[in-house]
C-alpha cells in the first residue's frame, strides 16, 4: 500500500465558474485560476502522484502552459490516472474534504463521488468528501481541498 497527500486553494472572484469535483455549482463566485481551478480535483491529483512518487500536479501540468489554460481539471485527473496506471497501481481509496464557508456542497458530494470514481476506475463508495467550514476566520474568500490516496501495487 502507498499513501499520498494532496492540499489545493484558490480565491473565490466574480465572473468565473464555480466547479468542485467535476461539478458545476451554481454561485455568484467561481475560483480564479489558469485552469477550471477545481481544488478537489486538484488536490486528488496530488495526492495520486505522491503515493506512485510522480512528483506534483504542478510538474505535471504547469500553470505556465498555455495548454491547460482553462483546461477542464477530470481531464487532468485523466492523465494523472494514467501515469500511476502505468506505473502499474489501482486506487484503494480517497478520502477528501473541501473548506468552504459558502456555497453549501452536501447536495453535490453524491454527483462528485460518482465522476471521480467513474475515472479512477473504482467503486464510489471508495470515495469520500467531506465538507466544513472555517466559520467565517478567514478575511479571504476562498476555497481549499484536501485529499488523501491509497494505492495498492
Amino acid at each position: 500500500m502507498r499513501i499520498g497527500i494532496g492540499y489545493d486553494v484558490h480565491k473565490l472572484v466574480k465572473g468565473r465558474k464555480l466547479v468542485i469535483g467535476s461539478v458545476e455549482i451554481p454561485y455568484d463566485k467561481g475560483l480564479t485560476g489558469h485552469s477550471d481551478a477545481d481544488v478537489l480535483i486538484h488536490a486528488i491529483c496530488d495526492a495520486l502522484l505522491g503515493a506512485a512518487a510522480c512528483g506534483d500536479i504542478g510538474e505535471h501540468f504547469p500553470d505556465a502552459d498555455e495548454r491547460f489554460k482553462d483546461i477542464s481539471s477530470i481531464k487532468l485527473l485523466e492523465q494523472t490516472f494514467s501515469m500511476i496506471d502505468e506505473k502499474g497501481y489501482s486506487v484503494n481509496n480517497i478520502d477528501t474534504v473541501i473548506i468552504a464557508d459558502r456555497p453549501k456542497l452536501a447536495p453535490y458530494k453524491g454527483k462528485m463521488r460518482e465522476i471521480i470514481a467513474k475515472i479512477l476506475r473504482i467503486n464510489s463508495d471508495k470515495i469520500n468528501i467531506k465538507a466544513t467550514t472555517e466559520e467565517g476566520t478567514r478575511k479571504v474568500e476562498a476555497i481549499a481541498a484536501y485529499a488523501i490516496a491509497a494505492l495498492k501495487e
